[in-house]
């Protein structure tokens, strides 16, 4: 008799499954694609029509190297963008702070105003394109200089798409790119909310990540069980400044990891939208079917690439699209296999989108719907990733909701728990990691990373020299001055935010206008 195997998130893992594994009332609970409870994916057509929107991460440097990748990777047939920024740009800083020392353009592109963002999207139609935009603690700044590029484009904001991240509540689990309390976040999150209902309508106001929790150790049912905890408390936020559900749900996404344990994947993506519609339906009494959708998207697992043989990577991240694609991601962005060693050089960027192009067209992934449906294993398998999704959100709700529990410390520490056991694995040799402990070479080929120009940190601060000589700074003054009144009361922040915007303030200019009202988070010692 072989050991018992168990998946990641804790359960058996079965020799043989069959009926006797799957509970009863199986078609009442899988459904119909496009139908609820939506375990088969939320359109009745899923990929047979149309593939997943291909969305490649990408921002470094400057915005005019960025801007050079976007063209790159739209040549290369890309069907979405999706842009990575620099720590600075995260945490509401400008490039010629002294806290940026360091870190200008290294882990995304460096943007500090209007101007940067002119030329992160020069040439690029933000009409016809959509754009993803990882940001989260400042997203309503960016957000904001995006639409008013477009506005300048001659764009009607009202059709703009895409995306911000714009979720805060897993920064303070998992990631640390937080600024303001979370009581003040949640404000200015739901302030977004409003803002985008009446201004861009068809805009994802919020992507609420579960990635960034795997990345730092999360099981897949920890990852879904503390993002849908998120999820039910800017609902909550939401509908306690006066939104009706249904008003702003429909625009709510989500953003998930995909790992290499493709059938436990697959099986976490269908069980989280089971949850999350009945969530939005018997919870929240939404009435709309598009408020009990879960769309999300889904980014390969970074943290499983490797820097020994890093080729390997590209077996890796083929397997976990192929996850994603079988669990009904929306959209998806493959790793480059260089990334555990730097920043993807062009090449191997292209190749990550090419892996995509491969599945789509020259597989049979996208000629039927769910494929999966009715598998004795993974029907289980959904069953059981709910079970423990469901029993971990009881115990975010006990301690009096995500936010309680995030000042308590239980969702870092349960991730922290697992990270450490998974490391003591590895070092055990009883979790394999092809190239790291087994299967290793004793020399490594040589491989010349892309490295960001030094000279970034000064060319931001010259520009940045330039634009407060050039501006109005009496029009720059009066708009912060009144953004800072809203942030002071109950007003809106984002329309006097669009107006300092507009008159050139800066990021980091902005975003300390708000710490002056608002204050900064400091984690307390349960961390």
């Amino acid at each position: 008799m072989s050991a018992e195997k168990r998946a990641e998130s804790g359960f058996e893992v079965k020799p043989v499954y069959g009926p006797a594994d799957v509970r009863d009332g199986l078609a009442d609970r899988v459904g119909e694609p496009g139908g609820y409870p939506f375990t088969r994916g939320v359109y009745p057509t899923m990929y047979t029509r149309r593939p997943w929107t291909m969305r490649q991460y990408a921002g470094f440097g400057t915005a005019t190297e960025s801007n050079a990748r976007y063209h790159q990777l739209i040549r290369a047939g890309t069907t979405g963008l999706s842009v990575a920024f620099d720590l600075p740009t995260q945490m509401g800083y400008d490039s010629d702070e002294p806290v940026a020392h360091g870190e200008v353009g290294k882990v995304g592109v460096a943007i500090d105003s209007i101007e940067d963002m002119r030329r992160l999207f020069a040439g690029i139609p933000l009409g016809e394109v959509s754009t993803s935009m990882t940001i989260n603690a400042p997203a309503a700044v960016l957000l904001l200089l995006y639409q008013l590029v477009a506005e300048e484009q001659g764009v009607d904001p009202a059709t703009l798409t895409g995306t911000i991240q714009n979720d805060v509540l897993k920064e303070y689990i998992a990631r640390g790119t937080y600024i303001y309390p979370p009581a003040h976040s949640l404000r200015l999150i739901t302030d977004i909310f409003a803002y985008c209902r009446t201004e861009l309508p068809r805009w994802n106001t919020i992507s609420i990540s579960g990635y960034h929790m795997a990345e730092a150790g999360a099981t897949p049912a920890q990852e879904i069980a503390f993002t849908l905890a998120n999820g039910v408390e800017y609902v909550r936020a939401a509908i306690d400044a006066g939104l009706r559900v249904d008003d702003f749900a429909p625009r709510l996404a989500f953003f998930f990891v995909s790992r290499t344990s493709l059938l436990e994947e697959v099986a976490k993506f269908r069980a989280a939208r089971r949850i999350w519609a009945r969530l939005m339906r018997e919870e929240f009494g939404a009435t709309n079917p598009k408020s009990w959708t879960l769309r999300f998207h889904t980014q390969t697992a970074g943290v499983q690439l490797t820097a020994q043989q890093p080729e390997v990577n590209m077996v890796r991240v083929t397997v976990q699209a192929i996850a994603a694609v079988l669990g009904g991601t929306q959209s998806l962005h493959t790793n480059s296999y260089d990334e555990a060693i730097a920043l993807p050089t062009e090449k191997a960027a292209r190749l990550a989108l090419r892996t995509q192009q491969v599945l789509a067209n020259e597989t049979d992934l996208t000629s039927t719907v769910d494929p999966f449906a009715g598998s004795y294993a993974v029907e289980a398998m959904t069953d059981e990733v709910e079970r423990a999704v469901v029993e971990l959100m009881g115990k975010v709700e006990d301690r009096g909701g995500a936010v309680a529990a995030i000042e308590q410390g239980f969702q870092k520490g349960e991730i922290e728990r697992t990270a450490y056991q998974n490391a003591l694995d590895i070092d055990s040799g009883d979790r394999v990691v092809v190239g790291l402990n087994r299967y290793t070479v004793d020399t490594e080929e040589p491989y010349e990373p892309l490295r960001v120009d030094p000279d970034i940190e000064r060319t931001q601060s010259r520009r940045l020299a330039e634009l407060r000589a050039e501006r109005d700074g009496e029009a720059v003054r009066v708009a912060l001055a009144e953004l800072r009144e809203a942030a002071s009361g109950r007003e809106n922040v984002l329309p006097p935010m669009r107006k300092a915007l507009a008159a050139r303030a800066t990021v980091g200019e902005v975003c300390h206008c708000l710490r002056e009202v608002w204050g900064r988070y400091t984690p307390s010692d349960v961390f």
